[in-house]
């Protein structure tokens, strides 16, 4: 039987505090919303969840405190297989917590105390390096400190290899940094923020793209929600089409969407094979509510290509 794909997911965790509302309350409104729900969160957690149900084999860096959120967190890495010897727990700062309003649309609106996750340090990644030499693919985001994302970014680049960067929640980033990256993986918002254009469409997308390209990224994915994502690289541009699903909670999507992909590459698959089995994951995952429990096992995902 053929080894899993080893994937290192560097990144945060989470606990989300989900209230389901008939829509976003407006500043300074209150609103009575429905059910409330705690769910496994994170980008990074979601990610490595995200990986690990798709078929890889995972170990996650993170940090988390040393409290009843952390404590429920790696227990729940663990149930999904996930290697959980380089997640620090921090005595001095709480696990990170993310409150979310969630629409009955599936529109989603989300602040987020970081907690232990702002204090995750190169030196944490530093002692997961070995395992790092190993890895085909090496997944990160940015809610833990910048100089951490480039510090591994520079690690993986010595180890050759390949990098990729969700670069939620957005911010401009330095140069050094996307000249470290193989694939950069935006959304509309993102890829905006990060060149100046208005992404609404596969032209704007591939003007962003082309941008982020001249910046030193290797691979630019552009996920465009329902309607799929956009790939840019040295062999061209196209449009890799989503599937129509009835939304409940997009929350994680884009995070399952980065966890397949690196499933799915770390196996050799073409790009847009693998980018397809992405949107295929990514679609699950919203026609379920909170994050790490909308992400959907290997064979759905298999079995929902074969549907489609």
């Amino acid at each position: 039987m053929k080894q899993p794909a080893q994937i290192l997911v560097v990144g945060s965790s989470n606990t989300d505090m989900i209230i389901r509302l008939d829509r976003i309350p407006r500043p300074g409104e209150t609103i009575l919303g429905g059910a409330f729900s705690t769910a496994a969160g994170g980008k990074g957690a979601n990610q490595a969840v995200g990986a690990a149900r798709a078929g890889g084999s995972v170990t996650f860096v993170a940090r988390v405190g040393r409290d009843m959120f952390g404590e429920q967190a790696v227990a729940g890495f663990v149930k999904d297989s996930i290697n959980v010897e380089h997640i620090v727990r921090d005595a001095a700062a709480p696990s990170g917590v993310a409150l979310i309003f969630v629409a009955k649309d599936g529109e989603n609106s989300i602040a987020v105390a970081s907690g232990a996750n702002g204090l995750l340090a190169p030196a944490d990644v530093k002692k997961a390096a070995a395992l790092l030499g190993q890895a085909a693919v090496l997944v990160m985001q940015l809610e833990t400190p910048l100089a951490t994302v480039q510090a591994t970014a520079d690690l993986a680049a010595k180890a050759g290899v390949r990098v990729i960067l969700n670069p939620a929640p957005a911010r401009p980033l330095p140069a050094q940094l996307l000249k470290r990256v193989s694939i950069l993986t935006p959304n509309e918002t993102e890829a905006e923020l990060l060149t100046g254009i208005k992404v609404d469409g596969a032209a704007s997308a591939a003007k962003a793209a082309a941008k982020l390209r001249q910046r030193g990224v290797q691979t630019v994915i552009i996920t465009l929600g329902a309607r799929g994502a956009f790939i840019a690289d040295a062999a061209g541009h196209q449009l890799v089409p989503g599937f129509k699903v009835k939304a409940v909670d997009t929350t994680a999507a884009g995070d399952i969407f980065n966890g397949a992909l690196a499933v799915a590459l770390a196996e050799g698959q073409a790009l847009a094979v693998a980018v397809r089995f992405a949107n295929a994951a990514a679609a699950l995952s919203v026609t379920k509510l909170g994050a790490q429990p909308s992400a959907p096992l290997r064979r759905d995902i298999e079995k929902f290509l074969r549907a489609h």
